[in-house]
C-alpha cells in the first residue's frame, strides 16, 4: 500500500472533492506510486505552459480545480517514460469506477496527448 506525499497532499488543495477522492483511492491501490505534481493552477502559470509549448489551451481543467498531473515514481524517482504512464493508468481508472467518478486520462488524447493529466469531464463538471 502507498500513500500520498505531503507535497502530494498539499498540491490536491483546491481541487474537486470528487478527484481528490480517486487521488486518494488510486495512492491506496496502486502497484504504481506516484507523485501530485500539479493541481489547482492559476491563469499565470497556464499562460507560461503554452508559452513554452507544454499546453496548447488557456481554459485549462486546472484552473477550475477539475485536473491533476500525476508522474510514477519509479524506484523512487520520477520518471517520465510514457510506458510508466502506461502501467499507472489501469490503478487511476479504477479508483475512478470504485469512486463512480467518471474521469478522462490526457494519455489517450490524439490530438495532444498530456500523459500525466487525469481531469472530471466537463459535460459532467463546470
Amino acid at each position: 500500500m502507498n500513500k500520498l506525499s505531503s507535497t502530494s497532499l498539499a498540491r490536491l488543495k483546491g481541487v474537486h472533492p470528487d478527484l481528490v477522492r480517486v487521488i486518494k483511492r488510486a495512492a491506496d491501490t496502486t502497484a504504481v506510486p506516484f507523485l501530485v505534481v500539479e493541481g489547482l493552477r492559476t491563469m499565470e502559470r497556464q499562460k507560461q505552459l503554452k508559452k513554452i509549448g507544454a499546453s496548447t489551451i488557456l481554459n485549462s481543467r486546472h484552473i477550475t480545480g477539475h485536473a491533476v498531473d500525476l508522474v510514477p515514481l519509479i524506484d523512487g524517482k520520477v520518471s517520465w517514460h510514457w510506458p510508466h504512464f502506461r502501467k499507472l493508468a489501469p490503478f487511476i481508472r479504477a479508483a475512478a469506477r470504485a469512486e463512480k467518478v467518471p474521469l478522462e486520462w490526457g494519455g489517450d488524447w490524439k490530438r495532444f496527448p498530456d500523459a500525466p493529466h487525469w481531469q472530471l469531464p466537463r459535460n459532467l463538471y463546470k
